[in-house]
């Protein structure tokens, strides 16, 4: 040994600079656009999301592992959105009546029209095809 004392800290010193850590990891996380190994994306080519009646008529419905709103105006009128935030790229994962809210930093957007409700976010959501065929909702990318 060489004769010099060893640094303490004190727990709490100890405690404060975990407690620090973890809370920048989860913020870290919050704004990552990894989701399941890869970043999300909108439909690239067309997807059947199933049943047409399931969207309720003045109503939307979210299809999260596709990345997709759509939305069923009164007359019946289809329509489809990326639910790919237009903030930081984020998947939106909440859709409550037609109000989508983005999980990352509570951008929110109108699933009838894709216009943004609630900043961050400042561009609408991008529109996508939709057609039902055979009683299905098929989506993807406009033409």
């Amino acid at each position: 040994m060489s004769g010099t004392t060893p640094s303490r800290i004190s727990r709490r010193t100890a405690l404060r600079g975990a407690a620090v850590a973890g809370t920048a990891g989860l913020g870290l996380t919050a704004c990552s656009t990894e989701s399941g190994g890869g970043a999300a994306a909108a439909p690239t080519a067309p997807v059947d999301l199933g049943k047409a009646d399931e969207v309720p008529e003045g109503g939307a419905k979210l299809y999260k592992d596709e990345h997709v709103v759509v939305s069923r105006a009164q007359g019946g009128q289809y329509r489809a959105f990326s639910t790919i935030c237009t903030h930081a790229g984020c998947p939106i994962g909440m859709l409550k009546g037609t109000e989508l809210t983005c999980n990352c930093h509570g951008s929110k957007f109108d699933a009838t029209t894709g216009k943004v409700l609630h900043a961050p976010a400042t561009s609408p959501l991008e529109e996508l095809s939709v057609k039902v065929e055979g009683g299905k909702i098929v989506a993807g990318p406009r033409k």
